[in-house]
């Protein structure tokens, strides 16, 4: 019917009839409202994450039957709607880790605190112990606060990965990623034969801290240059 012509529908079909939650669920939803559509159709896992594209009705399906129920008439469905501005305002303050918790070490703090001022980037030496990971666990407390498209773009990035919580809607916290040394080249650079987004990508906006900096392998180093001079990932691949 002409009325499905307006409708985007995406999702991941298991064996029993259910409908699985997919990755990129946002960019998709923004993606289907610049092409025209007028309502999206995914699993209600991912309903909230796409809830937040205004003016696209946004639909989430637990059952393939439920779908074939709604587009036939037979039940209705509410439409998934976030206020983007009251939920962006609600979380912005929510901090996992706030500076203010630390006491003592002065001289670091305050070093820290020029690094959020200018953007810097920071080495942080000391023994086992000192304090190193919980100040850079609290570095993001100090950086401004994410703004509206900030906080759209990382949250478009970590939805590509799939790693934006179900019940998160929109990354109102600057982003903390602490790979292990054990991290592969393309898993922070990104890439893979199915490209993905890495570690650098999932910092976006935020901080990426490598503790334990000289255990890294140096092939993983390397691939580091290149962002830190021209703050940009560019990823080239034979096969796409």
């Amino acid at each position: 019917e002409d009325s499905f012509q307006s409708l985007y529908i995406m999702g991941e079909l298991s064996l029993d009839g259910g409908i699985h939650r997919i990755k990129g669920a946002l960019p998709i939803a923004l993606h289907a409202f610049d092409r025209g559509f007028q309502g999206f159709i995914l699993p209600k896992e991912n309903a909230k994450e796409a809830g937040i594209v205004h003016d696209l009705k946004v639909y989430g399906v637990e059952t393939l039957r439920q779908l074939v129920d709604f587009l036939l008439g037979e039940v209705v469905l509410a439409f998934f709607e976030v206020d983007i501005a009251m939920e962006f305002k609600r979380a912005q303050h929510q901090l996992s880790y706030d500076f203010s918790d630390v006491k003592g070490q002065l001289n670091i703090k305050r070093a820290l605190e020029i690094a959020a001022a200018g953007g810097h980037n920071v080495i942080l030496i000391g023994p086992p112990g000192s304090g190193k990971t919980m100040l850079a666990k609290r570095l993001p407390s100090i950086l401004p606060p994410l703004s509206l498209p900030e906080a759209i773009e990382t949250t478009k990035i970590h939805s590509v990965a799939g790693k934006l919580p179900g019940s998160t809607a929109l990354i109102t916290e600057r982003p903390f990623r602490n790979p292990h040394h054990t991290v592969s080249d393309v898993a922070l650079v990104g890439g893979g034969s199915n490209p993905q987004p890495g570690e650098i990508s999932l910092a976006h906006n935020g901080v990426l801290f490598l503790d334990e900096l000289p255990e890294f392998k140096r092939a993983v180093l390397e691939v580091l240059r290149q962002p830190l001079e021209d703050r940009k990932v560019s990823i080239s691949r034979a096969k796409l």
